[in-house]
């Protein structure tokens, strides 16, 4: 029978992350937030999203991962009268409490790029997303 006190003696060890594991966490993290209508990626991302079933969480988001630090870029449409910096603070706060927990890595820097504002009926008839999450809400 094992004992439960004994740790293992590894001597070299590494944990490592994919940047799209990061990329992954903020994204989610994002969704989750009031006033991010949606994160935004560049005419490559919008193509490919036609031709996928589900939208990606990593859509509008770059990462660098390194062996403690992570740094993101990050684009969204923000929902029209909401306020860009209550938004933007908690999402700095949300992104760098998931992933430390998650990863133990400290978000160093996070940079949001504003690229729209829309109502939330301009989001809806304008994205297939956001006819989703409307026929969701009220299905």
């Amino acid at each position: 029978m094992p004992m439960m006190d004994q740790q293992a003696t590894v001597t070299k060890r590494r944990l490592s992350f994919d940047d799209d594991v990061i990329k992954k966490i903020a994204g989610n993290i994002s969704n989750d937030i009031d006033g991010i209508l949606a994160m935004n990626g560049g005419l490559m991302s919008n193509i490919a999203d036609r031709f996928r079933d589900e939208t990606d969480p990593t859509k509008g988001i770059d990462a660098e991962v390194g062996q403690k630090q992570v740094a993101l870029n990050m684009e969204a449409t923000l929902e029209y009268g909401a306020d860009a910096h209550i938004i933007f603070d908690k999402l700095c706060q949300q992104v760098y409490n998931a992933i430390k927990r998650m990863t133990g890595l400290e978000l160093i820097e996070l940079n949001l790029n504003v690229t729209d504002i829309m109502t939330k009926r301009e989001w809806a008839n304008k994205t297939a997303e956001g006819k989703q999450e409307t026929k969701e809400r009220v299905n």
